[in-house]
């Protein structure tokens, strides 16, 4: 089974943290900062990438904690 990007995603008055492509939240919370850190506690145990989204729900930050399809150059 592949391995899921994790995304925080607004919920009503709180905040949820959902696998990507899974109808139901892992985590529900009613603090951003909480979703964030419980996703990424996720993220790095699958090795996959972090997306945080705003209240507006796009894309506010990335963080890759796995195979990093973007890595810097050096």
């Amino acid at each position: 089974m592949a391995k899921k990007n994790q995304h925080v995603v607004p919920l009503g008055n709180g905040w949820a943290v959902r696998s990507e492509g899974a109808t139901r939240a892992t985590v529900i919370t009613t603090k951003q900062s909480d979703a964030i850190n419980a996703a990424k506690n996720i993220a790095k145990n699958n090795e996959t990438e972090l997306i945080i989204h705003g209240r507006d729900g796009r894309i506010r930050e990335r963080n890759s904690y796995g195979n990093d399809p973007n890595p810097p150059k050096g």
